[in-house]
């Protein structure tokens, strides 16, 4: 095979996102080069192979995917050697539809079968058409399989796959399967590697995390887990995503508190405030239990951030009902919510509800949450002001920081900071940990500007930086031609072959969207 460039698109979850370094890893091992890896004057307009890796929860997935299909059909015939593969959540579930729609597609595969796509492309390269193959159950756990991080420094790894929930709202366990989970030895194991190879920050995933255990019986296995990374040496960070509320237990809430490398951070899923609509969603817990929870966890963790997913309008939902979201969202203090309005999923139990709550209705209501939870957020941020917070840099973070000056990255308790570096000051490198003081609490970050007005500036030096380091600025051996700093392009770490195994890899099921 003659040099050729591959891009995968991302759609959808930290799942997703894992699965496409997985993707990334996979093209790496079978030939491709990464089109990032050109510099931008070099680069072609179209890769010669495309990898969608969609999602079938947010709304309007499907209308996205065609139109960008749409969009490379006119490249498709300008060179028809080009290669487009779609895959993940949206793969599993239309199968077949993909190519009926939009036949100059040359691969389908599902959330099951992430492993065959190299030859499958081959396959579609060979036979001159479309290969699909939508696999039920999951052929290779995913971390068994080549890796291209995105990060130097910082690293998601799976700790379990599916769900066994039945939430009416949702579509990923049939599209997912039911939960699996890895064995501790080998999450450990993959921790470890990704620890040596310079990861100081870990994000351990699930789609119900705190589940974890259910399928080895042993329900205090996730905080046996998060007690047994804080024994990493070298691993700074660990973060999870997401726990379900109803299995959210003390023994985790006290693994949190007496962990010092878990973060004072909790992503917990409300979706609604009412009880009423919480038992129409098939949520097994309720507002009140909800906030003893983060009671319980503030009352351990004083300083922790606690975020939320809120959904508006769900079938049925009255003035009354979501006057309760408010209540509980007020009570919640969340320090920030990913809010949606609700949108039908066909397939789900709910897309066939009666009482479809009118789209203008919802747009009101969703309009009045933001408010709140702009409100709420404010304050919490407000709050922060003056006090020293300890920053992991991160490149390209935030969006205004050419013209700020300042540099950016994520607090321990995962809010973005904006930091200023002091003239002369020494300048921190993405992977590096910065300590500051708030100046300001914004709504949606906080800015740290101490350092400016002859306040706290401090820089420690991390291996976290020095991976970071490695690849963009001297250690140029293991990076391919154009990737170094000069060529202006963000830079990947180099593939891995996955997580060392202890024994033989089982195969187990799939991958789940956090919600």
């Amino acid at each position: 095979m003659s040099e050729q460039y591959y891009e995968v698109r991302t759609h959808g979850c930290q799942m997703n996102v894992h699965d496409s370094e997985r993707l990334a890893g996979l093209l790496e091992s079978a030939g491709y080069l990464d089109i990032e890896s050109l510099p931008g004057t070099q680069r072609p307009e179209v890769a010669d192979v495309v990898v969608f890796n969609t999602c079938a929860v947010r709304e309007n997935a499907d209308n996205k995917l065609y139109g960008n299909l749409g969009t490379l059909r006119a490249a498709k015939v300008r060179n028809p050697q080009m290669q487009i593969a779609v895959g993940g959540c949206l793969a599993q579930k239309d199968r077949g539809t993909i190519v009926e729609r939009a036949p100059w597609v040359d691969v389908v595969f599902g959330t099951h079968n992430i492993g065959s796509l190299p030859a499958l492309l081959e396959r579609a390269r060979h036979n001159k058409r479309a290969e699909v193959e939508i696999l039920e159950s999951l052929e290779v756990f995913p971390s068994t399989l080549p890796t291209r991080r995105d990060s130097a420094y910082a690293g998601w790894v799976s700790i379990s796959v599916g769900c066994n929930n039945t939430c009416t709202f949702c579509i990923v366990p049939s599209l997912r399967g039911s939960e699996q989970d890895r064995r501790p030895g080998e999450i450990l194991a993959e921790i470890e590697a990704l620890v040596a190879q310079g990861v100081i920050e870990v994000t351990l995933l699930g789609q119900n995390v705190n589940t974890y255990g259910v399928e080895f019986g042993d329900r205090g296995a996730f905080a046996k887990l998060l007690r047994s990374c804080g024994q990493i040496e070298g691993l700074e960070r660990v973060r999870f995503t997401s726990p379900h509320p109803a299995a959210f237990t003390e023994d985790v809430i006290e693994a949190m508190a007496e962990t010092p490398n878990v973060m004072p951070q909790l992503h917990m899923p409300l979706q609604s405030g009412s009880d009423r609509i919480l038992r129409a969603m098939r949520r097994s817990y309720r507002g009140e239990r909800f906030l003893g929870i983060l009671d319980t966890v503030r009352a351990a963790i004083p300083d922790a951030a606690i975020t939320t997913d809120l959904i508006v309008g769900f079938p049925g939902e009255t003035e009354a009902d979501f006057a309760e979201t408010l209540r509980v969202v007020r009570a919640a203090r969340f320090s920030s919510a990913f809010t949606f309005q609700y949108s039908i999923r066909p397939g789900t139990p709910a897309a066939t509800m009666p009482d479809q709550v009118p789209k203008a209705v919802v747009q009101e209501r969703f309009d009045r949450l933001i408010a709140l939870q702009e409100e709420v957020s404010w304050a919490e941020n407000r709050a922060l002001e003056g006090r020293q917070v300890e920053v992991l840099v991160a490149p390209g973070e935030g969006r205004k920081d050419g013209a700020t000056a300042r540099m950016s990255g994520r607090a321990r308790d995962n809010r973005l900071v904006h930091f200023a570096v002091p003239p002369g000051a020494e300048r921190a490198r993405p992977g590096d940990v910065v300590t500051v003081a708030v100046t300001y609490g914004a709504p949606h970050h906080l800015i740290a500007d101490s350092g400016s007005t002859g306040g706290v500036y401090a820089v420690r030096r991390s291996a976290g930086g020095d991976a970071w380091a490695a690849l963009n600025e001297g250690d140029h051996a293991s990076v391919p031609a154009g990737r170094g700093a000069t060529a202006g392009v963000r830079v990947k770490p180099p593939v891995t072959l996955g997580m060392p195994s202890l024994g033989a890899p089982a195969a187990t099921p799939p991958t789940g969207c956090p919600a």
